[in-house]
């Protein structure tokens, strides 16, 4: 299986040769990396071909116009020639293992379609500060989960086959365009957490969700999730009425407040300790 390492790159060379060292350092060596940069304004491409130099298993490319996330991870999966698809932001960085961790359970569980780790928050340096506790096993086959709490994030693979069957990447999106992903695949086969930190993520002041686009994120991943439950073709939520078109994030989190419950938390566990046994 060849995994393909998919790099969307925006004014972020400065912070590359941290994922670049562990990208090279994989203990899996059947592996690309994509690299897509976002007609960045700083010195970007030149550091990155820099360091990659006339290693051909990095391939870069530069978008003409700046042309956003969505659009930038679209072509960047599409450009993917490998089995496996992974995102790795060009701030971040990845264990050694990270890899092989996610291809031994594409190999061994042919229903596997995506998998998940735990991750690492870190300095600006990628000295470990936490490991958040929020990743962890969720509920297969349920249509009324929509990674809200989110349990599914770094670092996330994904078979191509399978996202060629889904609709795809919303290119239009700007934020929580990985969130529409996740439960695009969700909906194609079984998700598989992986009980270890693969994911090293950089906390800095340019990081795009570490900003002021905590408000926009909020409501970009309420309209995926209003879009999910269209795409599923539910009609209520716990016994609320979905409403027919988006009105406001509030409405629809307000669906989803009932996962939060004690009873419902003890339930999930259940439910996952069953899959999980007869699995």
């Amino acid at each position: 299986m060849k995994f393909s390492v998919l790099i969307a790159n925006y004014n972020n060379g400065k912070f590359f040769k941290e994922c670049y060292d562990s990208i090279i350092a994989q203990d899996y060596k059947n592996w690309e990396a994509i690299i897509l940069d976002d007609a960045s304004t700083d010195d970007s491409v030149e550091v990155i071909k820099k360091l990659t130099g006339s290693d051909e298993r990095f391939k870069i490319y530069r978008n003409e116009e700046n042309s956003g996330v969505g659009i930038t991870k679209s072509k960047l999966i599409e450009l993917a020639e490998g089995d496996i698809c992974g995102f790795v932001d060009p701030d971040d960085a990845i264990t050694p293992n990270a890899l092989s961790s996610s291809i031994k359970i594409f190999q061994k569980q042919r229903n596997v379609v995506l998998t998940y780790s735990k991750f690492a928050k870190c300095d600006e340096n990628l000295k470990i500060l936490e490991v958040p506790k929020i990743a962890q096993q969720v509920i297969n086959n349920s249509p009324f989960f929509f990674n809200c709490p989110v349990n599914i994030v770094h670092f996330v693979c994904f078979r191509k086959g399978i996202y060629n069957q889904t609709e795809k990447m919303n290119t239009e999106m700007k934020i929580a365009e990985d969130q529409d992903l996740y439960l695009k695949m969700y909906e194609k086969g079984k998700v598989k957490f992986i009980n270890e930190v693969n994911y090293l993520y950089r906390l800095h002041s340019g990081g795009i969700s570490q900003n002021d686009n905590r408000p926009k994120s909020r409501e970009y991943f309420a309209k995926v999730i209003f879009n999910t439950m269209k795409r599923r073709k539910l009609s209520s939520i716990n016994g609320k009425a979905i409403p027919k078109e988006y009105n406001s994030s509030q409405e629809i989190y307000r669906l989803l407040e009932y996962q939060n419950s004690l009873s419902f938390r003890i339930k999930k566990k259940l439910i996952i300790l069953a899959q999980q046994i007869f699995s």
